[in-house]
């Protein structure tokens, strides 16, 4: 059973949405854009235990905190305005199809749309696949001043008109259906709260425990006033003032101190997993591990429920890479991908988004409430191969930001953040690229640098390029019209490479302090360095060969970082200034704390 379709009106920071998924899915995107609402709209929508809340839902929960519609007129009741979170499921099974028959419609699945009346021919395989509509209806009650929110069979034939069925507990459980919202939730993970993993496994299983009869019965039995005699004279005093205002008629002591409450929610909530993590150390709470051995253990529960119902198991998981390192990124990602019926993954992590097929990657967009999505794979001009192996060096930041800026080299890719970095340290009037969500893009060479403008123009990013000059005239017109038409910023620098525009654009006197530097600390390598200056077309040379010869050391961010800000190369400050001017920063922020003028003043400047 899968999730095809999720459809969401008024739900917390999402208005309206209507997402349609294929099978295993990435949802990326920048904060606040709504990956944990679509996370928390699915669990809402499928998941056995949350509507077990009181209240399932509150004001926040609906979109700007409006539960009510505005009054009609002046003085009129208003009405409530309800969120709705509808999935549809494909494929549910013979067990959940046996059950609800008389529910199940049927999915186009080229279309990817449901077959409405009338189009029963349709309806064969592989074409058309049964389905069922689920829908969750959250509304303030006004006679009972509490939130409510139900789960209902989209297609009810056999209710009354106007009226859904209610979906029961059971059948929600059969979805499979699990909701991590992050790994370093583990600490409740590990209890048996209800709807812990722990509680779930119990319960997958079928296990009916007598723990809490027999631990409630040893509890009550354990008198810790034998263990702490001074303990008691207080208790008596206690017990004394307590009777001169109630009867305290019990024929022994009146008070009693206890572990616990002594119910089975009590227990549940104070039940801790104890886990001992080397030879030498006793067993310690669970919560006292380190982050990633939480996670990592936590992820070994995943795999037993996943073990335990194969076929239905659809995950909701939240920033997999929370405190793992990148191996184990990696193997949760797989582990999803490979053993689950369905997942879905919100991640920032290039670890994890190289996992997923562009295919199968969402990028996610939110404007006045409105979240819309599309694939990774419509950013047409980029190959699989070439996403898989540009993701971890800089793809996955580009398309998590707003805008990229395309360099053909690593030496770019090093030396002109330096650039960027010490402009913004010396104007506070600009926007710190990387607040702006302008991140930097090593192509590697010139000609692959359409395509990667053409896939970030296409996912909504501004696109801005900066490469050498094409001096042997090799580049054919339709590559430099490419470059033209998915750049809005496009600059082919004058020089024939980036070193020939660092030693013709920084002053002379900072490169050979640079070499002086190098040969003092004895790291010229293979560069011969004279020990009295030479010419000044002497130590460029020098500089040159220095710079070409240690791209992948980064020389020329290293020269940069001994600049002053006006001897870093013109041509660099220039194009990163266009570049700023498109971010410009926010207002500044009014505190409050100037006084107002003083009268006589205010009179004058108006």
């Amino acid at each position: 059973m899968k999730v095809v379709r999720l459809t969401i009106s008024n739900f917390r920071g999402i208005k309206s949405a209507e997402l349609l998924f294929d099978g295993h899915t990435l949802m990326v995107g920048s904060n606040n854009v709504g990956k944990s609402t679509l996370c928390e709209a699915l669990d809402l929508v499928l998941g056995p235990d949350r509507l077990n809340r009181f209240p399932p839902v509150d004001e926040f929960d609906f979109y700007n905190a409006e539960y009510l519609a505005p009054a009609a007129e002046e003085g009129a009741e208003r009405v409530p305005t309800p969120l709705r979170i509808e999935a549809v499921l494909i494929e549910p099974g013979a067990e959940i199809g046996a059950k609800c028959g008389g529910n199940i419609e049927f999915w186009h699945v080229a279309e990817q749309r449901l077959l409405g009346p009338g189009e029963a021919d349709a309806a064969n395989l592989p074409h058309a696949v049964p389905c069922l509509r689920i829908e969750t209806i959250g509304q303030y009650n006004l006679e009972e001043d509490e939130f409510e929110a139900r789960t209902y069979f989209s297609h009810s034939p056999d209710a009354p008109p106007g009226e859904l069925t209610k979906v029961p507990k059971p059948i929600k459980r059969l979805f499979g259906f699990l909701y991590l919202r992050a790994l370093r939730t583990g600490s409740r993970a590990l209890s048996l709260e209800r709807g812990s993993l722990l509680d779930i496994i119990l319960r997958t299983k079928g296990v009916r425990t007598s723990l809490w009869e027999k631990t409630i019965e040893r509890l009550r039995g354990l008198d810790i006033e034998a263990d702490a005699a001074e303990i008691a004279p207080v208790l008596r005093s206690v017990e004394r003032r307590l009777a001169r205002y109630i009867a305290l008629e019990s024929p022994g002591n009146a008070t009693k101190l206890h572990v616990s409450e002594l119910t089975r929610e009590h227990l549940r909530k104070t039940m801790t997993f104890f886990l001992a993590l080397s030879a030498d150390q006793g067993h310690v709470p669970f919560p006292h591990a380190g982050t990633g051995t939480i996670n990592t253990l936590v992820l070994a529960l995943l795999s037993f429920i996943a073990d335990l119902k194969p076929d239905t198991v659809i995950f909701a998981m939240e920033e997999p890479e929370i405190a793992v390192p990148p191996h184990t990124q990696r193997r949760i990602a797989q582990y999803l991908l490979t053993k689950t019926t369905q997942a879905f993954v919100t991640s920032h992590s290039p670890f994890v988004i190289e996992k997923f097929e562009p295919s199968k990657t969402l990028l996610l967009a939110r404007n006045a409430g409105v979240v819309t999505a599309r694939k990774v794979s419509d950013a047409t001009g980029l190959k699989d191969n070439d996403y898989k192996r540009f993701s971890r060096s800089g793809l996955s930041e580009c398309m998590l930001g707003r805008a990229a800026i395309v360099v053909e080299g690593v030496t770019e890719l090093h030396a002109m953040p330096v650039v960027a970095r010490r402009m913004e340290e010396s104007d506070p009037n600009l926007q710190p690229l990387d607040i702006a969500g302008v991140a930097f893009f090593d192509a590697d060479g010139e000609s692959n640098m359409p395509k990667f403008g053409k896939f970030f123009k296409t996912l909504g990013l501004r696109t801005f390029a900066f490469y050498d000059l094409d001096y042997k005239k090799k580049r054919k017109p339709e590559q430099t019209q490419a470059l033209a038409d998915n750049f809005d910023i496009n600059v082919e620098h004058a020089y024939k490479g980036f070193e020939d525009l660092v030693v013709a654009e920084v002053p002379v006197d900072r490169l050979w302090s640079f070499l002086s530097g190098l040969k003092a600390n004895d790291e010229n390598g293979n560069v011969a360095i004279p020990d009295a200056r030479p010419s000044d077309d002497a130590v460029k040379a020098i500089v040159k060969e220095a710079l070409g010869g240690n791209k992948g050391a980064g020389w020329s961010a290293r020269l940069f970082e001994e600049c002053e800000l006006h001897e870093l190369p013109a041509t660099v400050t220039n194009f990163l200034a266009s570049v700023f001017a498109l971010f410009p920063p926010p207002p500044p922020i009014d505190d409050g704390d100037e006084a107002p003028p003083e009268p006589a003043a205010a009179a004058a400047a108006s």
